[in-house]
């Protein structure tokens, strides 16, 4: 991330221990480090987010290739690996889709 030496983090450390001095110099180190820990972690769930969408992305890509493909051909011409395929594909677009479909509730009693 940052090219940073030795002797560089020596200096820092010596410029460090002479502004802050030795009393709130191990304070501010956690601080410091709590800060570069809570913004990875931020990072980390970002690229976890865009990983899942684009993931969700190209099943739903591939689902519609594949609903395309057995509407223009007959069924009976599809290949058994690529019908399993399909229902794969669809089992797995129910899946990602149900958490965000509306149950109905039922507050009668």
């Amino acid at each position: 991330m940052f090219d940073i030496g030795l002797w560089e983090l020596i200096l820092i450390s010596v410029i460090g221990l002479v502004v802050l001095g030795p009393e709130r110099l191990p304070t501010a180190v956690r601080t410091v480090s709590g800060w570069v820990r809570t913004m990875r972690r931020m990072a980390q769930n970002v690229k976890n987010e865009l990983e899942q969408e684009l993931e969700i992305e190209k099943l739903h890509s591939d689902l519609k290739k594949a609903e395309s493909i057995s509407k223009d051909v007959n069924s009976n011409a599809i290949p058994d690996e690529l019908k399993e395929s399909i229902a794969t594909l669809q089992q797995a677009a129910r899946d990602v889709t149900e958490p965000y479909q509306t149950k109905p509730t039922n507050n009668d009693k």
